[in-house]
């Protein structure tokens, strides 16, 4: 039966429509949001797969480009893989939900959320995360939802809840936030270094709105919703675990008693070997190989029992070490001597290496997705091999894991890098995990911070990443033990993975996973206050001793690079047909050059002289002539009366003889040679076109009131007099400014 269900949110029209389409599927819901439709459709297998011992959920959010009126660029033409923002939310779909199926649960389940129109100001994300707790709810699914979810920015100091396109171009807080009614169940955020109570604040605010789509829900499913089907459970043998618990428990407790990963991980294998051939000795052969796999999960659950006990009941962790007490950390700089800029940092057993490198403008990545943003200038990449774990399996690419990690890294550092203008690169850092242990995105966040100062990227202030851990009580959730820099047991074993990156002033990046069904505001806030405490021990007592700011000089291995700016209508001129005149500067000069729309030029060379050589020549190009402008050009012939001067873009003039010096002079060659450059004034421009010059009373005022930053006139230092300045040869140049000493 065809239903319409309307609310408001943000002051918006909310619509869940559902009994239209994909019959077939367990549950479907097409959510509209304005102009925004992302339709949603969710089916589970009728029986479990053997031998399966988790939860399959698989989460597809589909941008089809149709949905923003674009053709893909492909040479297919149609969609590919799905793009880096697709799998973000794909995971930030899945967080929410995973932890409200039954325990027990088996059976494939798989949510696709498929985008078929875009409204800018409507966010498909937060559309989709909302179809899928409603297509779940109303579905024959075991679920325990529903969970709704908003987007939150900070504009001019206020709390904006799902802000438009143009809101969100001038927030300072790009916060998803999910939950049920009751509590938090999932926090991805990006900010420009927000203090922690404003970011609480913005949390509790979504909170209001999320609450009010969780009723929304209750109430289709109170009316639409299907019984939930039956299932296979999985539940643990507990006749085995009470077995195993009574005779082992203290021997696992030793086991996993341990400083180091790989003596811990053996203790657990040795352990396990000896239970299982004890368990055949006391039934018999048949039975431990019928039991095999129940044994392995009781194991399991005893192991995770163990951990869990130890941290909540004596607040000791398996290293040893005190609740908020981080692992021995270490840092440095400069490893490879090729790139651009390196670092590795160590914390316990996880280990990162990150490269940065620096290109040009043109290299940005360009993006063909469903929002208006169509390129990134700075990208990250995270890489987690096999080894990293010590694991013998191959590379297959990055993961949905690798991309997550890479993304959040990329989120905690983007607030802190200069502006184009101010730094005319593209820059890619790349992740390497060497050894993982627990919490290697924050650990790339570090090492990457480390890497961009020293590749002399002027960041604005070192970023810092730390995660938290949680084993709560399940009978009362007030009651629980929260521990800083969780390693890989605690991650497993516990309850909550809190990651926050930020720098001294605040957070620029967040993202938390949780196992339970949600975190009350204390615990978050009580994982602000840790992981700021852990964030500015690991700024000012690990990195700042290493590095405390960029590097003042880029590697030399690094491209130069000048920037000048023309008129836009010299574009042209400078580009020549077909590109002859700007190809013609590149082979001449061996740079590389990028010129945007608004007449901003970018020179890339390996070396400065070459750079400046092309500048030279741009200018020359671009140059217009004017009364009293001042340029610098260089001498093409010499006559009894004068010398002509090369003014740039096919132009010259005459100095007359009489106008080279305030002295006598008797012939021009005593003064002036072919090929030397000078500063000269325009004086005079007659009808036919001929340029009159003079190279007296050139003082440095007449170079200031002639040269104020107009486009196409180049810009000339001097010094005192016109003599002296006109026996020197260039030195420098920087942004269009020629620097004579």
């Amino acid at each position: 039966m065809f239903k319409v269900y309307e609310t408001e949110l943000a002051g918006r029209k909310l619509a869940i429509e559902t009994g239209k389409m994909a019959g077939l599927a367990n549950g479907n819901v097409l959510v509209r949001y304005g102009d925004t439709c992302v339709m949603v459709n969710v089916t589970a297998s009728k029986e479990p797969k053997d031998g399966i011992d988790f939860f399959p959920l698989s989460v597809d959010y589909e941008e089809k480009l149709y949905s923003v009126g674009k053709i893909p660029g492909s040479y297919t033409k149609r969609e590919g893989k799905p793009s880096d923002k697709a799998i973000l939310t794909s995971r930030a779909i899945d967080r929410p939900l995973r932890p409200l199926f039954p325990k027990d649960f088996r059976n494939d389940v798989v949510v696709v959320a498929t985008v078929l129109s875009v409204d800018q100001d409507n966010s498909p994300e937060v559309a989709a995360m909302i179809g899928a707790s409603a297509a779940l709810s109303i579905s024959d699914i075991p679920f325990g939802g529903p969970t709704a979810a908003v987007n939150v920015g900070l504009v001019d100091g206020e709390i904006v809840i799902n802000p438009t396109e143009e809101q969100r171009k001038v927030s300072d807080l790009n916060l998803t936030v999910a939950g049920t009614a009751d509590k938090i169940a999932m926090i991805e955020a990006g900010a420009n270094e927000v203090s922690n109570e404003t970011m609480l604040d913005a949390i509790k605010a979504g909170h209001v709105e999320i609450k009010k789509i969780c009723e929304f829900i209750s109430k289709m499913k109170e009316e639409i919703g299907k019984p939930k089907f039956e299932y296979k459970s999985f539940a643990v043998n507990e006749e085995i675990y009470e077995y195993l618990s009574e005779n082992y428990k203290d021997e696992m407790k030793t086991a996993v008693t341990e400083k180091d990963k790989t003596i811990r991980d053996n203790n657990i294998s040795v352990l396990t070997e000896k239970i299982n051939a004890e368990y055949a000795e006391k039934f018999g052969v048949e039975k431990a190989e019928e039991d095999k796999t129940a044994i392995g999960e009781a194991l399991y659950k005893l192991e995770k029992k163990v951990v869990r006990d130890m941290i909540f009941y004596e607040h000791k962790r398996v290293d040893g070490r005190n609740l908020d007490q981080i692992r021995p950390l270490s840092c440095e700089v400069g490893l490879l001597p090729r790139v651009h800029g390196s670092a590795m940092f160590t914390r316990g057993l996880t280990q990162v290496m990150s490269i940065a490198t620096l290109g040009m403008v043109s290299e940005e990545q360009a993006l063909d997705g469903i929002d208006t943003e169509e390129s990134k200038r700075y990208m990250h990449q995270y890489n987690f091999p096999g080894y990293s774990v010590g694991e013998a399996r191959t590379s297959r690419g990055p993961g949905r894991r690798e991309i997550g990690h890479g993304a959040l890294a990329e989120k905690a550092l983007v607030p802190v890098l200069p502006s184009k203008e101010e730094f005319p690169y593209a820059i890619r850092v790349v992740s390497e995990i060497l050894s993982s242990n627990g919490s290697t995105s924050q650990g790339s966040i570090c090492a990457s911070t480390l890497a961009l100062m020293d590749a002399g990227v002027p960041i604005k202030r070192p970023v810092a990443g730390i995660s938290t851990g949680l084993i709560t009580n399940p009978e009362d959730e007030n009651d629980y033990v929260m521990m800083t820099d969780i390693q890989g047991i605690e991650d497993f074993f516990g309850d909550m993975d809190f990651k926050v990156g930020g720098t001294e002033k605040g957070i620029t990046a967040i993202q938390v996973d949780i196992k339970v069904d949600g975190l009350s505001y204390k615990i978050i806030e009580e994982a602000f206050e840790r992981t700021k405490n852990a964030r500015m021990y690991i700024l000012n007592d690990i990195m700042a001793p290493v590095i405390s700011e960029p590097r003042a000089e880029l590697s030399e291995y690094a491209p130069k690079i000048i920037t000048t700016k023309i008129k836009v209508d010299k574009i042209k001129d400078v580009i020549g047909t077909g590109g002859k005149v700007i190809n013609k500067i590149i082979e001449e000069t061996g740079v590389k050059i990028d010129i945007e729309e608004d007449g901003q030029v970018f020179i890339y060379g390996e070396n400065s002289e070459k750079a400046y050589d092309a500048l030279y020549m741009i200018e020359d190009i671009v140059r217009e002539i004017e009364v009293g402008g001042i340029y610098y050009g260089a001498v093409i012939r010499t006559t009894s009366f004068g010398a002509f001067v090369d003014l740039g873009n096919g132009k010259e003039g005459l100095v007359h003889i009489s106008q080279i010096s305030d002295e006598h002079i008797r012939r021009v060659e005593d003064y002036l040679k072919i090929g030397q450059k000078v500063t000269v004034k325009v004086t005079s421009i007659d009808p036919q076109g001929r340029i009159n010059l003079t190279m007296k009373k050139l003082n440095k005022a007449d170079v200031e009131e002639n040269t104020e930053n107009e486009e196409g006139v180049e810009k000339i230092e001097v010094a005192e007099n016109a003599d002296e300045a006109n026996k020197t040869e260039v030195v420098e140049s920087v942004d269009g400014v020629n620097n004579m000493s």
